[in-house]
């Protein structure tokens, strides 16, 4: 009985981490339902569809360190001595 006990406890409380956090399908019903007010009726029907359709936009790819290297070389075109050292340190140290 005490097995059953503490089973069934363990059970209940990982639902309950499992409910709080919402599912991406969840927030983006969240998010398509805020950005629908005011409109009804088949407006809103239409606008909740492509909405909530839509593949969210793809992340910004990261410049490998080959790729900064060649833009912040572009980018120092005319600088020249401590300029350009000064300029290439800063350029290549940034998180982009």
């Amino acid at each position: 009985m005490k097995k059953l006990f503490v089973a069934s406890l363990i059970l209940s409380l990982s639902g309950a981490v499992f409910a709080a956090e919402p599912t991406a399908q969840q927030s983006k019903m969240k998010t398509c339902n805020a950005d629908a007010t005011g409109k009804k009726g088949d407006e809103r029907k239409a606008f909740m569809k492509e909405c909530l359709s839509a593949k969210p936009a793809a992340p910004e790819a990261k410049l490998t360190q080959q790729d900064k290297m060649k833009k912040c070389n572009a980018d120092a075109t005319g600088k020249k001595g401590d300029e350009r050292k000064a300029f290439m340190k800063t350029c290549l140290s940034n998180k982009a």
